[in-house]
């Protein structure tokens, strides 16, 4: 049986949020804690440039199934100003700001599937995965 929560992530608060609760469903799935930290780290880092790039927007976690496979996909949606240049923002030590340019390569390394598509003047929707 699939499971869906939409949050919403506008300031630094919902990103604690977006942590904990991306963590509640991993334990409640049975990941252990090496992924458990694996996807909250992701989610934090997706979360944080969801806030500070795309003004703000949404995450939708979903469990999912392939299989006997079970996974959990966490689904980051904003209506910023989009990226220009995805493949060099996948660089790492890219940054646009202040960061420490490791957010959307290492958000990918840490997961089992990443995707990512953003248009200009209408916003950017990450989604990844990480299977049990």
């Amino acid at each position: 049986m699939s499971k869906r929560e939409t949050l919403e992530i506008r300031s630094s608060s919902d990103i604690v949020q977006v942590r904990q609760q991306v963590r509640t469903w991993a334990v409640a799935m049975g990941f252990g804690l090496l992924d458990q930290t694996k996807i909250v780290t992701a989610a934090s880092e997706l979360a944080r440039n969801t806030v500070d790039y795309g003004k703000g927007g949404t995450v939708t976690l979903e469990t999912i199934q392939s299989g006997k496979r079970q996974g959990l996909r966490l689904i980051f949606e904003d209506n910023g100003p989009g990226i220009p240049d995805i493949e060099l923002a996948m660089t790492d030590g890219y940054t646009s700001d202040r960061g420490l340019g490791l957010g959307l390569g290492g958000s990918k390394r840490l997961m089992h599937e990443f995707e990512i598509a953003s248009k200009v003047g209408k916003g950017t929707k990450i989604a990844i995965v990480r299977w049990r």
